[in-house]
């Protein structure tokens, strides 16, 4: 089992030496190449496979959800079920997760006005347009990562701590989420930031974010880890939403806990302890689940599980001109993506 262990040095913070991990091809052509690192960990929380650079310092942006959803819970947070999966979600901006994240701040007795995250249109194409079409703009209950701040401001209500400045790097409630970080990756944390919600983003390396992703799965189910990661395999909609791949993921792989970030970034974990974390370099998430599914063919997960999320279509025109799909190099035994 892959526990937390005690916080080592913080990451090395260097330019990140990626490598070569997705190709667009073409009729033939390799019209494009993905640049990332990739790692693998065993259930005993070594590594099995890597590429790139998997100890300089990054940045997980959403991947860490689940993570600073656990230090919620530790403090006092008493979501379980949907609700808890939504404050760990990139939702798509659906009525379920509106709806839910209403539900999170009536909870602490908060107005939508209490929220700190930055006004976004719905993250979804069909919930954006049906929110545009009722006449709505920008809002911080529409933008992605508002069941996160709600349940930082329920946290803070129970806690008697002060709502406003909540997103704070200060804040009691931030410096709660930095230590879990600690205790999840193993590691120090390499800077802080913040987010594109506003609230605080804390550097660990890419090794690290396995590490702590194994975590959650293999903690015991009442512990914080596990009753986040149980709630958001339960509720895979309200992670991400409809037509989402990390939705769809959790869904074809049982017992699968996944996790994606802006700028190219994913985690995935399996029941037993396996676990995988991805960062493309530029960002490009049209990247990222080709390169997650190379990673979790390593983990043994069964090929025909993963073969709608491998690869994708390069069209010319109305025809299939090509693919996007990982490098073979990635891919264990005969090369098959999924």
């Amino acid at each position: 089992m892959n526990t937390p262990i005690a916080p080592g040095p913080a990451a090395a913070v260097r330019r990140p030496a990626h490598v070569p991990l997705v190709a667009l091809e073409r009729a033939g052509i390799t019209e494009g190449v993905h640049h990332g690192s990739v790692v693998v960990l065993d259930p005993a929380g070594a590594v099995a496979w890597s590429a790139g650079d998997i100890d300089a310092a990054m940045y997980p942006r959403s991947a860490l959800k689940p993570v600073q959803a656990a230090a919620m819970v530790r403090a006092g947070l008493p979501l379980d079920g949907e609700l808890l999966a939504l404050a760990a979600a990139s939702h798509s901006g659906e009525p379920e997760h509106l709806a839910g994240a209403r539900r999170i701040l009536a909870l602490g007795g908060f107005a939508e006005d209490a929220l700190r995250n930055v006004p976004d249109l719905p993250y979804g194409e069909a919930a954006r347009a049906a929110w545009l079409r009722a006449g709505h703009g920008p809002s911080p209950l529409a933008q992605n990562c508002s069941g996160k701040h709600a349940a930082m401001l329920v946290t803070c209500g129970l806690n008697g701590w002060p709502a406003a400045d909540y997103p704070d790097p200060g804040h009691p409630l931030q410096r709660a989420v930095a230590a879990e970080v600690e205790r999840l990756t193993g590691e120090r944390i390499a800077a802080v930031t913040a987010d594109g919600c506003g609230a605080p983003l804390f550097s660990v390396s890419l090794r690290g974010l396995a590490r702590a992703a194994a975590a959650l799965v293999t903690a015991a189910p009442d512990s914080p880890e596990g009753r986040v990661a149980d709630a958001m395999r339960a509720h895979p909609g309200m992670v991400a939403g409809p037509g989402r791949d990390v939705t769809g993921l959790m869904r074809a792989v049982p017992g699968l806990l996944a996790k994606d970030g802006f700028e190219g970034v994913q985690i995935a974990a399996l029941p037993d302890g396996w676990a995988v974390a991805v960062k493309i370099a530029a960002g490009t998430d049209r990247a990222r689940m080709p390169a997650t599914v190379a990673a979790l063919l390593r983990c043994g997960v069964e090929p025909a599980l993963l073969a709608p999320f491998g690869t994708a279509p390069v069209y010319g025109g109305t025809e299939v001109v090509g693919r996007l799909a990982p490098l073979p190099e990635l891919l264990p035994g005969d090369g098959t993506p999924g």
